[in-house]
């Protein structure tokens, strides 16, 4: 079960990466590419493997405004489920 103090990272393979050409972020994967809008390109960017949940959102908190803890849970898990992130 995924919570809070769960530490997420990008699956072996798959990256984060900035298209020039697009002026955008685009998650690239094995099976496919993901456009990830703004905010979730900020998560993802701090999905390392060392930071929790709640050390991702608070780092959120820092930079933006509104951040609320469930809905980068909620992501995550999504992206998870698209095998795009693992948890340690």
């Amino acid at each position: 079960m995924i919570t809070a103090e769960s530490v997420p990272r990008l699956r072996r393979g798959v990256r984060l990466s900035f298209d020039h050409v697009r002026d955008t972020h685009v998650l690239l994967f094995p099976e496919g590419v993901l456009v990830p809008n703004t905010t979730a390109a900020a998560v993802l960017e701090l999905c390392d493997g060392a930071r929790s949940v709640t050390e991702i959102t608070s780092a959120l908190s820092s930079r933006y405004s509104g951040v609320v803890a469930q809905d980068v849970l909620d992501l995550l898990s999504r992206l998870g489920e698209r095998r795009v992130v693992a948890w340690t």
